[in-house]
C-alpha cells in the first residue's frame, strides 16, 4: 500500500525535468541509471500511459582539459556496465547540436540511449503497473505517527486530508520514501534520514521557429542542462551556492506550490547561457520554474535497511535526479527487501552510511548550500567538502595543524589527510594526474616503513563486544578465527550469507569474554548494525565506546561496566 500525502506527482515531481541519463559518478550509480533507462523504455507499452520517454540521446561537453578528463574517465565506467557510449571531438559535438557555440568546448561524451521522459507521466505509469499487480495507491492520507515494537515498525497512524477519517494500518515492513519530508517521517520511527530541500531553477522559453527535437545536453563547467521541449528550449542549472528551503518545516498545504521568483540567482546562468546558444539571446522566457528539491550532504540519496530499525527502509534525497534513479533505486530495493540481502554492492546509497549527527538542521542547512552545486563540479579524487566542518575533533587537531596538517572530512571527523613541508602552501590542489601532497605522502610512508611513525585512532569506531558467548558470536559473524589469546589483535572482515564483505575491522581479544572491534570512522554505525541483527540467541551485548573512556587493560572500563549491567538485566 503507497500512502500520498496529497495527489501523485505533488510534490517535486511535476516540475523535474526530466533528464534520463546513464552516465553517473560511480560504477554503481551507473549501473542503476541504466536500470532506468531500460525499465522507462518498456514502461509505456506495458501500462498504456504515456510517459513521454524519447531516446533522443545525450552529450556531456568540457571546456576544460580537467573535465575532459573526467568526462572519458566516467564514460570508460560506463561502458564497461554495457553503457553505449562515444567520446567526441568539438566538431562532431557540433556537428549532432547546431545551435551550440564550441569556441571553447575541448570534448564531448555521446550517449545514444539517453533520453527524456514527463516526470509526472513515467509516475502515473509506475503507479497503474503497481495497482495492476495487487498494489493499493491512497492518495490524501496523511502519515501521522509510527509504532514500533523494540527495533520493529509494527504500524503506521494516518489522517485524511479533510480530517475526517482517521486509522492504522498493521505493516511488515514500512518504506520511507517521502521526499522533501523524509527528515520528518523518519523522526517518527527514531530514524536518521539527512537531508535538506534546496530552491532549484530552470527556464522554458517561448517557441522557438524551426526547433525540432535535440539531445539533451549538459555543460556542467557552467552549471547548465538543456533540453528540447515541444519546440521550446527548457535551461536548467545546478547554482554553484544554493538556496536552502523549509528552514521552519514545510507547509501542510505544500502541494503543487511554486517558491517566489528570484531571476537574480539565476541570471549569471543565462548570460552564460546566451553566450553558449545564441539563439536564447533571441527568445521570450515562457516560464521561470522555481521550486524546491531535497539534498543529501554527500550528494548521494538515501535507499536501504535504517540502522536503527530492522524493517524500516529509506528511498529519499534523490539530488534532483529522482526521475533517472527511481527505476533501479526501486528495482534494488525491492530485491533487498524481498531477499534479506542487497542485490550487489550498494554502499554509494547506503542509509547507514549517515552518521548520526548529519541529521541536525543547522549541519543540514549549511552543507546543502554546497552540495547542489557540487553536483556539476568538478569531481576530482579526494575533494574536500567545504562547509559545515570540523564538527568532529580529535584532542591533538591543533597540535597536527602546527605540524602542517593539511585537514579532510570523513564521517564528520576532521583528519590529518598529509602533512605541507615549510613553505609550502598547506592545501589541495586538485587535478586528476598526482596532486599536490603526493611527494609528502610518499615520505610519510617512508618514514613509516624505515623508521617509526603514529596513528591518530580516534576517529575510527571502537566497539566492545562481551559475554559468555562472545568467541562463539564473533566466529559466527567474522571470516578469521576469533579464538585466540588475550590480547591478539585479529584483522578480519565480517562476511555475509554469499561470502560478500560487509565490514573490514581489527578485533582485539581482551579476556576470555570481551573482544574490542575497531572499525573504520565512515562505516562504524553500519557495522555496529551488521553485528546487532545477527546476535540473535547469542548471549553477547554490543557497546559502542566513546573516545577517552577506556582505561588501559579495558576491564575496569565504564564500556565494561554498562556491558555486564546489560547482561545481569
Amino acid at each position: 500500500m503507497l500512502l500520498e500525502r496529497k495527489q501523485l506527482t505533488s510534490g517535486t515531481t511535476w516540475h523535474a525535468a526530466g533528464l534520463i541519463a546513464q552516465l553517473r559518478a560511480t560504477a554503481n550509480m551507473t549501473k542503476l541509471a541504466k536500470y532506468s533507462q531500460e525499465l522507462y523504455g518498456a514502461l509505456e507499452d506495458e501500462t498504456g500511459v504515456a510517459t513521454g520517454f524519447k531516446r533522443c540521446g545525450s552529450i556531456t561537453v568540457a571546456l576544460t582539459d580537467e573535465r575532459r578528463e573526467e568526462i572519458f574517465r566516467q564514460a570508460a565506467m560506463a561502458r564497461a556496465f554495457g553503457v553505449e557510449v562515444e567520446e567526441i571531438s568539438p566538431a562532431e559535438v557540433k556537428a549532432k547540436y547546431e545551435h551550440l557555440n564550441i569556441g571553447d568546448v575541448t570534448a564531448g561524451v555521446w550517449l545514444p540511449l539517453d533520453g527524456q521522459g514527463d516526470p509526472a507521466n513515467i509516475a502515473l505509469a509506475l503507479a497503474k503497473g503497481a495497482r495492476q499487480r495487487g498494489a493499493l495507491v491512497r492518495e490524501r492520507i496523511k502519515v501521522t505517527g509510527l509504532s514500533k515494537e523494540g527495533r520493529r515498525v509494527s504500524g503506521v497512524d494516518w489522517i485524511s486530508d479533510d480530517g475526517s477519517t482517521q486509522g492504522h494500518i498493521k505493516a511488515d515492513m514500512v518504506v520511507n520514501c517521502a521526499g522533501m519530508w523524509g527528515h520528518e517521517v523518519g523522526r517518527m520511527a527514531g530514524v536518521n534520514v539527512p537531508l535538506h530541500a534546496c530552491e532549484h531553477f530552470y527556464i522554458v522559453t517561448e517557441a522557438i521557429k524551426g526547433l525540432t527535437q535535440m539531445p539533451v545536453l549538459r555543460v556542467p563547467d557552467e552549471c547548465a542542462y538543456y533540453k528540447e521541449d515541444a519546440g521550446k528550449m527548457l535551461l536548467g542549472a545546478f547554482v554553484p551556492i544554493a538556496k536552502p528551503w523549509g528552514m521552519q518545516g514545510i507547509a501542510d498545504s505544500f502541494e503543487f506550490d511554486q517558491l517566489p521568483e528570484d531571476f537574480d540567482h539565476f541570471e549569471p546562468i543565462l548570460e552564460n547561457a546566451c553566450n553558449r546558444m545564441p539563439m536564447l539571446g533571441e527568445a521570450g522566457i515562457h516560464t521561470l520554474f522555481h521550486r524546491p528539491e531535497s539534498f543529501t550532504p554527500d550528494d548521494a540519496y538515501h535507499l536501504g535497511l535504517a540502522p536503527e530499525m530492522d524493517n524500516f527502509w529509506v528511498a529519499a534525497g534523490f539530488n534532483s535526479i529522482g526521475i533517472q534513479s527511481a527505476g533501479g533505486a526501486g528495482m534494488a530495493l525491492a530485491q533487498w527487501m524481498d531477499e534479506g540481502q542487497k542485490p550487489f554492492d550498494l554502499g554509494d546509497v547506503d542509509i547507514s552510511r549517515m552518521q548520526p549527527f548529519q541529521g541536525n538542521k543547522h549541519y543540514l542547512y549549511e552543507r546543502s548550500r554546497e552540495t547542489l552545486g557540487l553536483l556539476y563540479a568538478d569531481h576530482f579524487p579526494y575533494r574536500q567538502k567545504a562547509t559545515a566542518r570540523g564538527v568532529r575533533r580529535t584532542p591533538f587537531h591543533q597540535h597536527l595543524i602546527e605540524q602542517g596538517a593539511v585537514m579532510g572530512e570523513l564521517a564528520g571527523w576532521d583528519r590529518a589527510n598529509w602533512f605541507a613541508n615549510p613553505g609550502q602552501q598547506a592545501e589541495y590542489h586538485y587535478s586528476w594526474k598526482r596532486q599536490n601532497w603526493f611527494e609528502n605522502s610518499a615520505a610519510e610512508h617512508r618514514a613509516v616503513r624505515e623508521n617509526v611513525g603514529m596513528y591518530d585512532m580516534s576517529s575510527f569506531g571502537k566497539i566492545r563486544v562481551e559475554g559468555p558467548e562472545a568467541e562463539a558470536f564473533l566466529n559466527h559473524v567474522c571470516g578469521a578465527n576469533l579464538s585466540v589469546p588475550a590480547g591478539k589483535i585479529v584483522y578480519t572482515q565480517f562476511l555475509n550469507p554469499r561470502g560478500g564483505v560487509e565490514a573490514d575491522v581489527t578485533v582485539t581479544r581482551l579476556s576470555e569474554t570481551a573482544y574490542l572491534v575497531v572499525t573504520p570512522a565512515a562505516t562504524r554505525l553500519a557495522d555496529e548494525s551488521w553485528m546487532r541483527r545477527h546476535v540473535k540467541d547469542h548471549r553477547v551485548v554490543i557497546h559502542r565506546c566513546h573516545a577517552g573512556r577506556r582505561r588501559a587493560g579495558g576491564d575496569g572500563s565504564k564500556c565494561a561496566q554498562t556491558a555486564r549491567k546489560g547482561l545481569a538485566e
